[in-house]
């Protein structure tokens, strides 16, 4: 069966009444949970840096022993080397063997000079593994207290959200699916989450701009849905009227005429 624009009104205003006191509720909580979140994503960044720098320094430590795995084979091949100069027929293979011998020490001298700069950057790393797990525990404390705090402030209207959720349910399914979606976009796009509000003492209850008498008398006989020219609310009552009084006509003042 088909509502009329009065039942609408009322399931909306209904709505709008549910969502007010749960929008009450968050209000207390505060930026609690925003905080909770903006936590939890800072702790997650600093755990993807620890663990980064982690991997550069193991990579960094790998490096290292792959240069002690070359300069060791580097000191056997010149062990070798010398071996075979004892036993050179002419000079120009003492000279083919001396000249591999000076690569090798050459190899040598850059593996040593890669190890240095890699231990070097290592303490680096130990630096900012260390300042990052400081401020990684820091973050995790306070965001234990927030918690805390937010699970506080939660248990004590825990039951009236929920029972204020059950509610919201049962009072969506009296709208239609197009009304309920524009009714939420509306509450989406407003700072103070009002979607319907009533027109008082002749202005808008959400933006306050005046609403035309025309359009107050179009909202109390409630025949088709109103919404205010300005910031697009759905008007669902007139809840006072601004009387102007009549001006009362002048008394003509005769003259006094002497006795």
């Amino acid at each position: 069966m088909e509502k009329t624009v009065a039942q609408k009104l009322e399931a909306l205003k209904n709505l709008q009444s549910i969502d007010s006191e749960l929008d009450e509720i968050k209000k207390v909580r505060g930026a609690l949970p925003d905080e909770v979140a903006d936590l939890e994503d800072e702790i997650a960044g600093f755990e993807t840096r620890l663990q980064k720098f982690e991997n550069e320094q193991s990579e960094l430590e790998g490096n290292i022993s792959d240069h002690k795995t070359q300069i060791k084979n580097s000191e056997a091949l010149i062990k070798k080397y010398e071996e075979q100069q004892m036993n050179v027929r002419n000079n120009r293979e003492y000279d083919a063997i001396s000249k591999e011998m000076e690569l090798q020490k050459l190899e040598i001298q850059i593996s040593e000079k890669r190890i240095k700069e890699a231990y070097a950057k290592i303490e680096f790393k130990k630096g900012d593994i260390e300042k990052t797990t400081e401020e990684l525990e820091e973050r995790k404390k306070d965001l234990d207290n927030k918690r805390a705090e937010l699970e506080t402030l939660t248990q004590e209207s825990e039951a009236d959200e929920k029972k204020l959720l059950a509610s919201r349910e049962k009072a969506g399914k009296q709208i239609e699916e197009r009304l309920l979606n524009s009714y939420q976009k509306l509450r989406d796009n407003a700072r103070n989450g009002l979607a319907v509000v009533p027109v008082s003492r002749g202005a808008c209850g959400g933006c306050f701009n005046v609403v035309p008498p025309q359009r107050q008398a179009d909202i109390r006989d409630a025949k088709k849905l109103i919404v205010c020219e300005h910031c697009g609310r759905i008007l669902a009552e007139v809840t006072d009227e601004i009387v102007t009084e009549e001006k009362k006509p002048r008394r003509s003042r005769k003259k006094a005429t002497k006795a």
